[in-house]
């Protein structure tokens, strides 16, 4: 399925290829508890970038892996390029503009022993 998302101000937007049913992970660690960004890993084949190139701002803390992308006008984090999967795209469920179709299982995920939880991962 093809579904379609972006930020609140309609800058960035993008599309993302998906089965029926997918995983998402909801974690607790200091940037995504404070934002409420519910996780959905994409291949890099899977996702794509239709517009807003220009309006995404970088961010990156702790081991500086990943590329937290957010939206320089309205601050959103639709996306990004999360540490544990460097060749694809951590979505943010909540960004999509509709998700009809798809079942999602929610999975907690402890990021703040982030080691640790992504060697329970694979």
């Amino acid at each position: 399925m093809k579904l379609t998302g972006g930020c609140h101000c309609g800058a960035v937007r993008f599309s993302v290829a998906v089965p029926r049913d997918v995983e998402l992970l909801d974690c607790n660690c200091s940037i995504c508890a404070k934002t409420g960004f519910l996780h959905l890993i994409v291949g890099s084949a899977d996702f794509e970038l239709k517009s807003g190139t220009a309006a995404l701002t970088d961010y990156r803390f702790g081991t500086g892996a990943a590329r937290h992308l957010f939206c320089a006008t309205c601050g959103i984090k639709s996306f990004y390029v999360p540490r544990s999967h460097p060749d694809g795209y951590s979505v943010n469920w909540r960004a999509l503009d509709a998700t009809d179709g798809v079942t999602a299982t929610v999975r907690a995920f402890d990021g703040r022993d982030w080691e640790a939880a992504r060697s329970r991962l694979d």
